[in-house]
């Protein structure tokens, strides 16, 4: 068997037996049921959580999926840039012959063959994501969601031997070197928080001889972290919400109507004529997103007269309102979420499948409704100004 991509660790009486994979690599996956067969190991960990595993293991768990609770639960823009994410990930894994994940799948079936214990070692995505979040300003937010797009939307084929270049150890180093410098914030929560995590549950795992299956990315981490003690539910905790966004998120509305107040007061009609530019500014960026998204017309319609109020309410949201009209409008059959998964591959799939553009509907209405305020806002206090 060859060690290439396997670690070794011995502590006292235990083994631990690390193997570094690539997600949407064959040899990965071939390598997993290899190293697990001959080591007969008491436990396997995988790096997955209870969600992520439900997810991987059940083949239709798009068809349960209610796109109205999606959308009043406030989830369409997560959901929609899980896709995004995904998608790379399945693109890939589809040039390449195999299914994502599959190196999970296999150490999840090798582990039921051999009677092994199997431990989900890794962190709940949703604390993951909240805490990545949270640690990221405004221009970071804005990075980061232009980068994953970048990698969603480019042509570029990666080759076998390139995917399993990523596994050694000096090209390792430099990708994490060139990822902590473009995202300093993001690392921290993504990687070496994860590492920690990681490295404690495959620690206390049952068994004097342990096999853990883990992206490459976090070999280095969990070599460095497992001789150290790591507090789980400190590592679990999502951080309180900042107060200054909600605080601006009030402020401005209340500004503007102030503004607008005003200037009724002190000219009638250069008021008349700010809120005429809040409603029409407003209205039109986030029809503009709408129709983007290739909302049925009574979608794009809904953006257009709500924006404008929903701007002023920062609990309500003008994209939520014209996803619920073009779900209601157009709403999805048992087919579109059957195909969910492979249409998400391609740029077209997002707009053509039904369940997809509903979510760039309410996302990208969104968009255009905060830029629209940005727009408005901007005109409003101009004219102010002027009538001062």
């Amino acid at each position: 068997m060859s060690e290439q991509n396997i670690t070794r660790i011995y502590q006292g009486d235990k083994e631990i037996i690390i193997i570094g994979t690539a997600h949407v690599s064959k040899h990965s996956a071939e390598q997993v049921k290899e190293v697990i067969e001959l080591e007969r190991p008491d436990t396997v960990c995988i790096e997955l959580d209870e969600q992520r595993y439900q997810s991987i293991m059940a083949d239709d768990q798009w068809k349960k999926m209610d796109i109205f609770k999606v959308i009043k639960d406030k989830r369409a823009t997560f959901l929609l840039i899980n896709l995004f994410i995904s998608s790379y990930q399945k693109r890939l894994a589809k040039q390449m012959g195999i299914k994502p994940g599959q190196e999970m799948i296999q150490g999840i079936e090798s582990a039921k063959e051999i009677g092994s214990r199997l431990v989900l070692a890794d962190r709940n995505i949703q604390i993951t994501f909240s805490r990545i979040w949270h640690g990221l300003g405004f221009w970071g937010k804005i990075k980061l969601l232009s980068q994953i797009s970048l990698g969603i939307f480019s042509k570029d084929d990666i080759s076998e031997e390139e995917l399993e270049q990523l596994k050694t150890q000096d090209m390792l180093d430099a990708m994490l070197n060139e990822f902590s410098h473009s995202f300093p914030d993001l690392k921290t929560p993504l990687i070496d928080e994860r590492d920690q995590y990681l490295s404690q549950k495959i620690k206390e795992a049952p068994g004097n001889k342990v096999v853990a299956v883990v992206g490459a990315a976090h070999v280095p981490g969990i070599k460095k972290e497992i001789d150290k003690e790591h507090d789980l539910k400190k590592l679990n905790r999502i951080p309180p919400k900042s107060k200054a966004p909600k605080i601006i998120a009030w402020s401005i509305p209340l500004i503007i109507l102030g503004i607008i107040g005003y200037t009724f007061y002190l000219n009638p009609i250069a008021g008349y004529n700010q809120a005429m530019s809040w409603l029409l500014w407003n209205g039109l960026f986030a029809a503009i997103g709408a129709a983007i998204a290739c909302g049925h017309p009574l979608a794009i319609m809904t953006a257009f007269l709500v924006a404008p109020f929903s701007s002023l309410n920062p609990l309500l949201a003008a994209g939520w309102f014209s996803g619920l009209v073009q779900a209601y409008i157009r709403r999805p059959k048992v087919e579109d979420f059957e195909s969910l998964a492979d249409d998400v591959i391609s740029i077209k799939g997002f707009w053509t499948n039904k369940v997809t553009r509903i979510l760039l509907i309410v996302v990208f209405t969104n968009l255009g409704s905060t830029l629209g305020t940005f727009v408005a806002g901007a005109n409003i206090f101009s004219l102010f100004i002027k009538n001062m």
